[in-house]
């Protein structure tokens, strides 16, 4: 296979379970740290944002529905990458490769055929940039028996890990999830979904707010937090009590797995921001237990992904662990908004360089493995 000989620039892609857009970061690996040469997010439009999410939340769909949603995805994440490359100056010859996660639509790991599914034609990507992409990074974990998340536990372990303390990240997108990052090096890097992150609190806020998420938590702050209605949630829910590794999607806890808690005795006794302050404290309790039951005590938790702009989110998980400093991403250098398009970078690089992507002891997989394909932007970039 050859490529752009001298080049350590990777482009990474990634749109979340949040589905508010696309994260393109342009990441430089000359150096470490490798150095953000640009990053922007590109949000969807109204049409394919619900669109999205009606492919997320239904049980069925059309094949022209999903495979027309496949192609588009893969047009919009071409254009969100040239004017990447245009307002960084960077030509497209310049990059080796584009990891691009995809959106995801299912991810379903513990069913009797485990499998995992994402959209977004890398073809179409290759062909429009003239860039070589990987992608398809999760189902060659599924098919060495893991779960096939999270996968950037390992790219946390390769920037942010430290010699000097216990540490753990926290993404807080449509699900929130952990890497617990161990100083002592002969101890397992540990990586699981929590449960819910962002998701419940935008769908609640699309309901009753003009407005597609509660900007910094203002809403939520407004309201009380309901004991009773979180106690039932969290007691009443098996994955919480499932014991790592784990992992979930928005296919789960969606708006169906909300309203069942909510009977009309509920919702008259409740005002709707007393139900966003109580679903903030869902998702901060479920991430607070989760680190508590970590190995060790982490002496920082670093915030990655959009729930690290929720200002009260991050407060509140602050009181629940006053035992450790709850900071982003940002003190560590990496902008918590593009730490998950960068980790894609960096997975694309690892399977150009054909270097294992996934960590068993995280996924459950049998064995490391190598993650991806590649999609081939010109003849003499092939295996």
């Amino acid at each position: 296979m050859t490529f752009n000989q001298g080049s350590e620039l990777y482009v990474g892609l990634m749109s979340g379970t949040s589905l508010d857009g696309v994260d393109v970061a342009i990441v430089d690996f000359t150096g470490f740290p490798p150095a953000l040469r640009y990053c922007s997010t590109t949000p969807y439009s109204v049409s394919i944002r619900d669109r999205l999410l009606e492919l997320c939340r239904s049980q069925t769909t059309s094949l022209d529905n999903l495979y027309s949603l496949d192609a588009e995805l893969g047009e919009i994440y071409a254009g969100v990458v040239n004017a990447a490359l245009e307002k960084a100056g960077v030509a497209a010859n310049q990059v080796i490769a584009i990891g691009c996660h995809g959106q995801t639509i299912r991810h379903s790991p513990d069913s009797a055929m485990p499998y995992t599914a994402q959209i977004g034609d890398p073809n179409r990507i290759a062909a429009i940039t003239g860039i070589s992409i990987v992608a398809d990074f999760r189902r060659k974990d599924i098919a060495l028996g893991g779960q096939a998340a999270p996968l950037a536990p390992a790219f946390h372990r390769f920037l942010f890990r430290s010699s000097e303390e216990d540490r753990a990240v926290v993404n807080i997108g449509g699900i929130a999830n952990i890497s617990y990052l161990p100083a002592d090096p002969d101890r397992a890097i540990l990586g699981f979904d929590t449960g819910p992150g962002n998701t419940l609190l935008d769908y609640w806020t699309e309901q009753h707010r003009d407005a597609s998420y509660d900007d910094g938590g203002v809403w939520a702050r407004s309201g009380k937090v309901n004991t009773e209605l979180l106690e039932r949630m969290i007691n009443s829910e098996p994955y919480f009590h499932h014991t790592a590794p784990k992992s979930t999607g928005t296919e789960y806890f969606n708006p169906g797995w909300l309203l069942a808690f909510l009977d009309e005795t509920t919702k008259e006794a409740l005002t709707p921001s007393d139900i966003q302050a109580t679903l903030v404290e869902l998702t901060v309790t479920t991430i607070a237990r989760a680190l508590q039951a970590l190995p060790s005590r982490v002496g920082n938790c670093y915030l990655c992904g959009g729930g690290a702009r929720n200002l009260y989110l991050a407060e509140r998980l602050a009181l629940a662990l006053p035992e450790c400093a709850v900071i982003t991403t940002a003190a560590l250098g990496l902008d918590p908004d593009f730490v998950e398009a960068s980790a894609f970078a960096w997975l694309a690089r690892e399977r150009i360089n054909l270097r294992v992507g996934n960590l068993p002891a995280v996924t459950r997989a049998q064995q490391a493995g190598i993650l991806g394909a590649i999609y081939a932007a010109d003849i003499n970039d092939q295996m």
